[in-house]
C-alpha cells in the first residue's frame, strides 16, 4: 500500500513538472522574453540599413559641426536670436548622428542584447536629439512669425538673452522627457501588454504620450509657417508697387530676407513632414494595433528617414541662407590660409635650415685642407 502510494505521488510530482515545463515554454513562446524578438531585419536588409546609417551618420556630424563653427566664428550671427535657433537645430542633429547611427546599427546589425538600462539610456539619447530637433524648429517658426508680424516691436519681444533662456527651457524639458522610461515610466514585461512591440522595455502609455507631443510640435510648426507664407505672399505682392524713398528700399530688403528665410524653412519644415510622418503612424499603430514582422521592418527603414532629415538641414542652410553660406567660405577661406601659412613657415624653417648646414659644411670642407697641411708643417718643422 505504501508502494503504490510513493508511486502515485511521484507519478503526480512528474506530472506537474511537466505541466510546469509546457507552461513555461508556452509563455515564453507568447511573451518572447529576448531581445532577439525585436531583431526583425533579414541580411540583405541589414546591408542596406548598414550604407545608409554609414553614409548619412558621418555627413550629418560633420555638416552641422560646420554650421556650428561657423555660428561660433562669426560676432554677427552670433548676436542674432535666428542664428541661435539654428545652432540649437545643428546641436540636436549633431546629436542624432552620434546617438541614432550607434545605437541603430549597434541593435539592429550588430544583435547587441544590452539590459533594460543601458539600452533606455542609449534610447533617451535618440529620443532627445530629436525631440530637441523638432523643438528647435518651432523656436525658429515662432522667430520667423515674430519677425515678420511684429516687425517693429522684434527687437524688443525678442532679445538674445530670451532667445537663450528659450532655447535652454527647451533642451531641460527635451532631457527630461526623452528619459522618463530611464528614471522609472518603463514596462515591467518585455512584450507583454502595455509594452511596445517596437522598443523594448517602452511602456504603451509613453510612446502614445511621446508621440501625440510630437504630433503637436508638428501642427504648431505648420499653423506658423501657414501664416508666415500668407504673409509673405502679401509681401511679393506690395513689392511690386513704386519705391519710394530711402526707408522704403529698406524696407523692402528686410522683406526679401524674410520672404527668403520663411521659404527656406518651409522647405525645412516639408522635408520634415516627409521623413517623420511615417515613423509617427508607425508608433500611433504600435499604441493600438499589434504589429507584425513586416511592418516592424518597414518601421526600421522609416526611422532612418529622421537620420536623412538631419543631414539636410545644414545643406539647406547653406544653400538657401546668404549670410550663413558667406561665413561658412569666409571660415573655410580663412582655414586654408592658415594652412597655407603654416606649411609655409614650416617649408621655410626647413629651407633656412638645410641651407645652413650646407654653407657650415662648405666652409669646413674649404678650410680642412689648409689647417691640415699647416699643422703637419709646423709639426715637421719642430722635430
Amino acid at each position: 500500500m505504501e508502494n503504490k502510494l510513493e508511486q502515485d505521488q511521484e507519478a503526480i510530482t512528474v506530472l506537474y513538472s511537466n505541466l510546469s515545463t509546457m507552461n513555461i515554454s508556452t509563455t515564453d513562446k507568447s511573451s518572447c522574453n529576448s531581445l532577439q524578438c525585436y531583431m526583425v531585419l533579414t541580411t540583405q536588409e541589414q546591408k542596406a540599413i548598414c550604407s545608409i546609417c554609414f553614409l548619412a551618420g558621418p555627413v550629418t556630424f560633420l555638416a552641422n559641426i560646420l554650421v556650428l563653427l561657423t555660428i561660433a566664428s562669426s560676432t554677427a550671427l552670433r548676436r542674432r536670436p535666428s542664428y541661435l535657433f539654428i545652432s540649437s537645430l545643428a546641436l540636436a542633429d549633431m546629436f542624432a548622428s552620434c546617438f541614432f547611427t550607434i545605437s541603430f546599427l549597434d541593435f539592429h546589425l550588430f544583435s547587441q542584447s544590452d539590459d533594460a538600462d543601458l539600452y533606455l539610456f542609449k534610447l533617451g539619447g535618440v529620443t532627445m536629439a530629436f525631440t530637441g530637433s523638432v523643438g528647435s524648429l518651432l523656436l525658429t517658426a515662432l522667430d520667423r512669425y515674430l519677425c515678420i508680424y511684429q516687425a517693429s516691436n522684434y527687437k524688443l519681444l525678442l532679445t538674445r538673452t530670451r532667445a537663450k533662456l528659450a532655447i535652454l527651457l527647451l533642451w531641460c524639458v527635451t532631457i527630461i522627457i526623452s528619459f522618463l522610461p530611464l528614471m522609472g515610466w518603463r514596462c515591467k514585461t518585455w512584450l507583454d501588454p502595455p509594452c511596445s512591440r517596437l522598443f523594448p522595455y517602452v511602456d504603451h502609455h509613453y510612446l502614445a504620450c511621446w508621440t501625440g507631443l510630437q504630433l503637436v510640435l508638428l501642427f504648431l510648426i505648420m499653423v506658423a509657417y501657414a501664416l508666415i507664407l500668407w504673409k509673405a505672399n502679401r509681401h511679393e505682392a506690395n513689392m511690386g508697387g513704386p519705391k519710394l524713398g530711402r526707408q522704403s528700399v529698406k524696407g523692402q530688403a528686410r522683406m526679401r530676407m524674410d520672404i527668403q528665410l520663411a521659404h527656406t524653412f518651409s522647405l525645412i519644415l516639408l522635408i520634415l513632414a516627409v521623413c517623420w510622418v511615417p515613423v509617427l503612424s508607425f508608433m500611433l499603430v504600435d499604441v493600438r494595433v499589434t504589429l507584425t514582422n513586416k511592418q516592424r521592418r518597414m518601421f526600421a527603414f522609416c526611422s532612418t528617414l529622421c537620420l536623412v532629415n538631419s543631414c539636410v538641414n545644414p545643406l539647406l542652410y547653406a544653400l538657401r541662407c546668404r549670410e550663413l553660406r558667406g561665413e561658412m567660405l569666409a571660415l573655410i577661406e580663412c582655414c586654408k590660409a592658415c594652412r597655407e601659412h603654416a606649411l609655409g613657415h614650416a617649408h621655410g624653417q626647413i629651407t633656412d635650415s638645410s641651407s645652413g648646414k650646407k654653407s657650415t659644411n662648405h666652409a669646413v670642407s674649404g678650410s680642412n685642407p689648409d689647417i691640415i697641411s699647416g699643422s703637419a708643417d709646423r709639426q715637421q718643422n719642430s722635430i
